[in-house]
């Protein structure tokens, strides 16, 4: 197979600052995990050197294998009791106005980690009135009360990602199903969140799937989108299929406004939480 190169418009120069080693600090110190580097996000550089990261709790270890993703699986450890203090503390000391928490799946506990997202949901805010926080959750299996839990702290963005188009979860999402990841993001609509979804291109979609994507997510109200590049992690992941012109990215952008979302960000670099507060400023 020719190995495909990467085009001009994907290649980051990666510089840091003082902002960026005091990120690294903090989180270092305080022992707690970002998807920017659990999920080798090529956009770490700039949003640390400009005080932006996203959080992930509940671990570092999935109980799921979805082969885009650089999240490891293995060996799970029970939820840390003094994570949400730490994570609050963590958001503090960042100075953070605006804060994306996420998580590793975890399939293994009875409510998906609802009730420890919750605790630190609350104990950002404790440490943190003025903060605004964006949520980016699994799909709890489907668990509309692990889901209730999550919404009673009045996430100011909640956020669950499709992913890719229905066709390819076989064999991006062997363990997630699409109807599900939409009925997450229609049951969080109806009790009056204002819900954000994102997607990869590059794995195999067609330009029609992608807008029939966009659909489905219109149909449950969804209020944001972002799409971006899919980069492969590892040898071990699923290949890109193609690396996809910022033009097309531009269209996506234009059909998403089109079809009434409130905002879209979509280019090469983006991923769901880049610049997460301009997008929400614009919804």
């Amino acid at each position: 197979m020719v190995k495909k190169i990467k085009p001009d418009w994907l290649k980051v120069c990666y510089t840091v600052n003082d902002d960026f080693r005091e990120m690294r600090d903090i989180i270092q110190k305080h022992k707690l995990h970002t998807v920017c580097e659990e999920a080798r996000c090529p956009n770490q550089g700039e949003c640390w050197r400009r005080r932006a990261a996203t959080l992930m709790i509940l671990g570092n270890i999935c109980t799921r294998n979805c082969r885009f993703c650089a999240v490891g699986s293995g060996n799970l450890l029970p939820p840390d009791p003094n994570e949400p203090k730490k994570v609050g503390k963590a958001v503090k000391l960042m100075g953070l106005k605006y804060a994306v928490i996420t998580s590793v799946t975890r399939d293994d506990l009875p409510d998906g980690g609802a009730t420890h997202w919750a605790k630190t949901i609350r104990e950002i805010l404790r440490q943190n009135p003025d903060c605004k926080i964006e949520v980016l959750v699994p799909d709890f299996q489907g668990n509309i009360k692990a889901l209730k839990t999550v919404l009673a702290t009045e996430p100011d963005i909640f956020g669950h990602n499709l992913e890719t188009v229905k066709y390819l979860y076989s064999q991006a999402r062997p363990q997630a199903d699409y109807k599900q990841s939409l009925q997450v993001l229609k049951e969080a609509k109806q009790r009056g969140a204002v819900t954000k979804t994102g997607i990869m291109v590059g794995l195999g979609e067609t330009k029609k799937q992608v807008l029939e994507l966009m659909q489905d997510a219109r149909s449950v109200d969804c209020d944001i989108f972002t799409a971006g590049q899919y980069l492969q992690p590892t040898k071990s992941h699923l290949p890109v299929d193609r690396y996809v012109h910022p033009e097309e990215f531009e269209f996506y952008k234009t059909e998403g406004l089109r079809m009434g979302f409130r905002s879209v960000m979509a280019g090469p670099l983006v991923r769901s939480s880049y610049h997460a507060d301009e997008l929400m400023n614009l919804s």
